[in-house]
């Protein structure tokens, strides 16, 4: 009986049901082969965005770290063009007269008594930047004064390294005695590192 009831409906309506199934066909198809395919393509391009946005922000922190390592390698430049500059003496004249009158007067202030000093500078070759002066001193005095002067040396503006100490105990009467084993660095090169 249903299937008379729908033929029959069919039969009777078929100028509308046709065109209406003949749609729905249609849309169907268009679905299947159109709409579809530009869904799983719109996927596709938002995972395509979505991973180059990632890229992007990969690549800005890249170089933002690559500018910091730039920028720091420029502050490191400047500061050794600083040094050899203005802390370090600018040959081995300049050296030897930087310490020749500052440790004796040094020792004076701290009532140490100067014994001896003897400077040795070992070979600078042709090509190397830096020279190094050595200096061996030999002093005595009470051990607050010995301190006092080790302090000062090392607070001093001169550029004196302390490379060596050694403190050796005086007999009942006499003093402390104190060597020191310094070093001094100049600008063998005559030019700053960079070339300027």
């Amino acid at each position: 009986m249903t299937t008379t009831l729908l033929s029959r409906v069919l039969h009777e309506r078929r100028r509308t049901v046709y065109p209406l199934v003949a749609l729905l066909v249609v849309n169907v198809l268009v679905y299947l082969f159109v709409v579809r395919p530009m869904a799983a393509r719109s996927a596709g391009a938002a995972d395509r965005a979505t991973a180059a946005a990632a890229s992007l922000r990969l690549a800005e922190r890249d170089r933002a770290q690559a500018q910091e390592l730039v920028d720091s390698k420029a502050r490191a430049d400047e500061e050794l063009d600083a040094f050899y500059g203005k802390v370090l003496p600018s040959d081995l004249t300049a050296a030897r007269r930087m310490t020749y009158s500052s440790l004796p007067a040094l020792a004076r202030r701290t009532n140490v008594r100067y014994e001896t000093r003897r400077f040795e500078n070992p070979d600078v070759k042709p090509d190397d930047r830096l020279g190094r002066l050595t200096i061996r001193m030999v002093l005595q005095g009470e051990y607050a004064d010995i301190r006092k002067f080790v302090y000062e040396l090392e607070r001093a503006p001169e550029f004196v390294i302390i490379d060596d100490v050694t403190l050796t105990e005086g007999t009942e009467n006499e003093p402390l005695t104190l060597r020191l084993d310094l070093s001094t660095y100049y600008n063998a090169s005559g030019a700053r590192p960079n070339g300027t």
